[in-house]
């Protein structure tokens, strides 16, 4: 394997994740995007309680557009909440919302589904575990802590 594979690979394992997900309750598909910009959105919320728009975008380096999108995301599935600043009612501060179900619901959700549909729809289950039992072993190595 190459710089290019790999990279290929990380990019296809991302998508993976990304099917794998499960959809809010009432998700409507009305914000663009993938997954990956909610997550890191979700993520730095919770690092910093409290925070901006802004602040998100300038300390993920992503576009303040992306993470408007993105917070919009959480917080129609209940994940954020927002409340007017009380030093500078024009800006909004947000915080993660106590969801510890949608939390625990997204952290318990399967991969089977989407591995099967990368390897066709119906795939034999001992490729499906091969895949699996392969994953386990990055997950082991690559993961900060190993895998959970």
């Amino acid at each position: 394997m190459n710089g290019v594979e790999l990279f290929l690979l990380g990019r296809t394992l991302m998508k993976l994740g990304e099917d794998a997900l499960p959809e809010p309750p009432g998700g409507s598909g009305r914000y663009p995007g993938g997954t990956r910009n909610v997550l890191i959105a979700a993520g730095d919320v919770a690092a910093h309680p409290g925070t901006t728009v802004g602040e998100v975008a300038t300390r993920t380096g992503l576009p303040q557009s992306q993470i408007s999108t993105a917070v919009a995301r959480l917080k129609e599935a209940g994940a954020v909440t927002t409340a007017p600043d009380p030093a500078d009612r024009r800006r909004t501060l947000l915080h993660p919302a106590a969801r510890p179900d949608r939390v625990a619901e997204i952290r318990s959700a399967g991969i089977d589904g989407a591995l099967a549909a990368a390897l066709g729809g119906d795939p034999d289950p001992d490729r499906l575990a091969e895949l699996t039992a392969a994953l386990d072993v990055l997950a082991r190595h690559l993961l900060p802590g190993g895998a959970p």
